[in-house]
């Protein structure tokens, strides 16, 4: 223990130092009573954090992978709660900051931001690639955490009595409606320790963004961007705003690191008047995607109709995550917003209508989104909806399908069976999980995430990052605050009669596991909620 101690005291020390500016600036922000409650947590995590530095010794490539998946899983409090809440580790680029924060803590290289900082363009001027995974496991492999793999004889498998004796009461729990199903995965080993129906399909909701996520990656790759456009029209001055698929795309003011349509006005106004012209008819091109631009459900204020053209999501408010009202046309909206940009500009315009840019157009000036895995970590820690059905048509786009929502559904299956993952039952309506004849299964769902963690599909790791962390970001802020916070990192599901939950945990020996709960038939949402998270929680413990 005493070498524990001593191998752990100065990097500790490292790392306070480090996080000693962001841990004011919380404290000035939000007072002495947060401030307590961090300690709290930080001390009620300090025995885990214990529990993964271990003195250096050697491992294989293999083993430092989970060290780094286990250091991400845990990073919402095992760096510290100052680290994790301060000015934006889960920001719009999502862990990106938190594994800087601690790679700089821990004097080692690697963990470079995904896109919104000056290194994120190249000497040309066009966007840099989005690091791979191995130059942030450089920076925090190593000497520090280690993952075990689950010992034989102490959860071997379905019949495994801690396993089964802990999950099988918690699951039973009348809050979790009439069916229910479960997995449990070790990630070290692939072994499955626990299964309940876990190969019987079930409305799954959101946790569909999980394959959703793993399709879109695996058919465009972690660094592809979608771009918008503008287009001049030759021997004309039609002026054509083509619409690429961007669900980020932003008119605010504060882009916040997304593509901004102000941004894009500027650049063409200066293209414009260097071309000597000051007043245009403006068009606008929505021919990317292809069917029903309004989800089954209806008009809905989980989601926009879906457009390859709009700014911050149709919503009607200053709102950037979260049911709201959304306009009419997204299109028509963000072209609207588009002509008053380019008049501020001083460019005159025509009141804008539907058109579609020619191939022998002119590009005036386009903007492109944060690189891919950057947008899938921001879809999966705010389950947002708009988002996941434009991955859905953009891998749908990428696999030669029509960018529809049974075109995106087509391609989100035909993906997955190319990764050969257990597929029986499943049935793909939608890539936002709206849908209630969307079903997936347990055994399905853990295989994602163990595929995501995968040593060799880096491109994958956006899903692991991207789930939310409990306690601490999106959709689990508020849950886990009497539990295992900052430990279990998962993605939630609800519809009226469904809950689901699905994620990693990282037990009291170190282990990283993965899991999925999907439940039926639910009474209470809030209390189906409450009965998950003690399962999760327990895993925790085990």
């Amino acid at each position: 223990m005493r070498k524990i101690a001593g191998a752990l005291r100065p990097r500790l020390t490292r790392l306070a130092t480090a996080t000693k500016p962001q841990v004011d600036r919380v404290r000035r922000a939000v007072g002495a009573r947060l401030a307590r409650e961090l300690a709290r947590v930080a001390r009620m995590t300090g025995p885990r954090l214990a529990t993964l530095v271990r003195p250096p010794r050697p491992r294989s490539q293999n083993l430092r992978t989970w060290q780094y998946t286990a250091g991400a899983a845990t990073a919402g409090l095992a760096l510290a709660a100052g680290v994790v809440t301060a000015a934006g580790p889960w920001d719009a680029d999502g862990q990106r900051t938190a594994e800087r924060d601690r790679a700089t803590a821990l004097e080692r290289t690697g963990g470079a931001d995904h896109g919104s900082g000056a290194d994120s363009v190249t000497a040309d001027g066009g966007p840099a690639p989005a690091p791979s995974a191995g130059s942030v496991l450089t920076g925090l492999d190593g000497a520090t955490n280690t993952v075990k793999s689950a010992p034989a004889g102490k959860s071997a498998g379905i019949s495994g009595a801690a396993l089964t004796g802990v999950l099988g009461p918690l699951l039973d729990a009348s809050a979790l409606g009439s069916v229910r199903t479960a997995a449990v995965v070790d990630v070290a080993s692939g072994r499955r320790l626990y299964a309940s129906g876990a190969d019987t399909a079930l409305t799954p909701a959101s946790t569909t963004k999980i394959a959703t996520a793993v399709a879109a990656l695996s058919a465009l790759g972690p660094d592809h961007r979608f771009t918008t456009r503008v287009a001049l029209e030759p021997g004309t001055r039609e002026v054509v705003l083509v619409g690429g698929g961007d669900p980020t795309l932003t008119a605010r003011k504060d882009a916040a690191g997304w593509a901004s349509l102000r941004t894009l006005a500027t650049a063409t106004a200066k293209s414009l008047t260097a071309r000597g012209i000051g007043q245009v008819t403006l068009s606008y091109d929505t021919t990317l995607y292809s069917g029903p631009d309004l989800h089954p459900v209806g008009v809905n204020e989980n989601l926009a109709r879906v457009s390859p053209l709009t700014a911050d999501e149709g919503r009607t408010d200053d709102s950037v995550e979260g049911p709201v009202l959304r306009v009419g046309d997204p299109a028509a909206d963000a072209a609207r917003k588009f002509a008053g940009f380019l008049a501020a500009a001083g460019i005159k315009t025509s009141a804008p209508g539907t058109s579609k840019a020619s191939g022998r157009a002119d590009t005036l000036a386009t903007v492109s989104s944060p690189p891919l895995s950057s947008v899938v970590e921001r879809m999966l820690t705010n389950s947002d909806n708009d988002i996941a059905e434009a991955l859905a048509r953009q891998t749908a786009l990428a696999s030669g399908r029509p960018a529809s929502f049974a075109g995106g559904a087509a391609a989100i299956d035909a993906q997955l069976t190319k990764l050969g993952l257990p597929m029986t039952g499943a049935s793909f309506h939608d890539g936002s999980g709206l849908n209630r004849d969307d079903r997936l299964t347990a055994n399905l769902l853990t295989a994602l995430l163990v595929t995501a963690a995968d040593v060799d599909r880096p491109g994958l790791r956006a899903v692991l990052t991207g789930l939310p962390v409990a306690g601490f970001t999106g959709t689990l802020t508020s849950r886990y605050t009497d539990g295992a916070a900052g430990v279990v990192r998962a993605k939630t599901g609800t519809l009226t009669g469904v809950n689901t939950l699905a994620g990693t945990v990282v037990d009291k020996d170190g282990r990283l596991l993965v899991f999925a709960f999907l439940t039926s038939n639910t009474t209470n949402p809030l209390e189906a909620q409450a009965a998950l998270d003690r399962t999760a929680t327990a895993l925790a413990g085990l």
